[in-house]
């Protein structure tokens, strides 16, 4: 009997881990499923040490659609051809809990940074799971799309932090109210992604990001990622004083005498603190 077709593929370069949502079908959508393959590739890459950067991008036209409807854990409860009442249907909140939230901790506590290349369409829980890596390059033909409201739901896997946080209210209300496609093009003038870059460019522009990024000092891009998302819920001072705290861990790292010696020794450090 064959196995199934993993949901996730994983691929190692050099030190850069990349990992393909894989359901190509469905726009790569999500299905509890593929969050756990993809939860543990995540789990894998952050202990493996040899991995200092995660690519994660879609297979075949689409980066993720977001949350596939037709999932047992969320499909509609019908008898008949109708649909039960309300309260007789999953529990959406579940799935959150038991999914989205520890997709979306997970790559917000990963030891090394995280790239989402966005090859297509990104939409609902998609565009949000791609707009939680550090860094978002999307190819010229990507789009966002903030589908929840055409079901009436909410933003969710961290949409309502980031979307304000990214865009300002305004803005954040039109695309998550109206629902309307964003085009990668104007995603990036509005500071929602890193990088726009035509289709036929976006492997080659996010694999060499990717290196760029690996061979930089993994642990200290973690922290300016977490000092970053701790100061949005601090005072000016507050913050301050958390940098002098991060400098000091640092300060005593290995990968700052490595900078510095090199630094005078006029020469490419090599860092290796994760």
């Amino acid at each position: 009997m064959s196995q199934p077709e993993p949901q996730v593929l994983i691929q190692q370069d050099a030190a850069v881990r990349t990992l393909t949502l894989n359901r190509p079908k469905a726009l790569n959508s999500f299905t509890t499923s593929m969050h756990a393959e993809l939860l543990a590739a995540l789990n894998a890459a952050a202990d493996d040490a040899s991995v200092r950067c995660v690519v994660i991008t879609g297979a075949g036209r689409g980066f993720c659609a977001g949350q596939d409807l037709s999932d047992p854990a969320i499909a509609p409860k019908m008898v008949d051809g109708q649909m039960l009442p309300p309260a007789e249907q999953p529990d959406i909140g579940d799935l959150i809990e038991a999914c989205y939230r520890p997709l979306a901790l997970r790559v917000q506590t990963m030891p090394v940074p995280v790239i989402a290349a966005v090859n297509g369409v990104a939409a609902g829980a998609g565009a949000n799971f791609a707009l939680g890596c550090d860094l978002t390059v999307a190819a010229r033909s990507a789009s966002f799309i903030q589908a929840f409201s055409k079901i009436a739901l909410v933003p969710d896997c961290g949409g309502t932090w980031w979307l304000p946080r990214l865009v300002g209210r305004q803005r954040a209300m039109g695309l998550a109210m109206l629902g309307d496609k964003l085009g990668a093009e104007q995603a990036a003038a509005w500071g929602l992604i890193w990088q726009c870059v035509d289709d036929a460019e976006l492997g080659a522009t996010v694999a060499a990001l990717a290196a760029r990024l690996a061979a930089m000092p993994a642990r200290a891009l973690v922290e300016t990622r977490r000092a970053f998302d701790a100061a949005a819920g601090m005072g000016y001072d507050e913050a301050l004083v958390n940098e002098g705290r991060l400098q000091s861990e640092l300060g005593h790292a290995g990968d700052y005498a490595e900078g510095v010696t090199a630094f005078f020794a006029k020469r490419v450090p090599t860092f290796t603190d994760r």
